[in-house]
């Protein structure tokens, strides 16, 4: 699993975004897309492409797209 890959791969889950937003580093609870319902589809998107489960508290104890990637990169 490459990091650029699964920044592409969260960036698929926002609809209005604009794909450059998304880097390592984007703190993605900061964008104003941001929602309860884009979390569930990480989460979905997470367990059918990398067949990881990640857990809400996963989503909340990282701040950066790298964080998340770390988190199921160790899964």
């Amino acid at each position: 699993m490459e990091l650029k890959e699964f920044i592409d791969n969260f960036a698929d889950q926002f609809n209005d975004t604009d794909a450059s937003e998304f880097t390592a580093d984007t703190v993605f609870k900061d964008l104003s897309e941001w929602s309860s319902l884009v979390a569930l589809n990480i989460i979905a998107m997470v367990d059918e492409v990398y067949d990881v489960t990640l857990k809400g508290d996963d989503i909340l104890n990282a701040l950066s797209i790298e964080d998340l990637f770390h988190i199921v990169a160790s899964r």
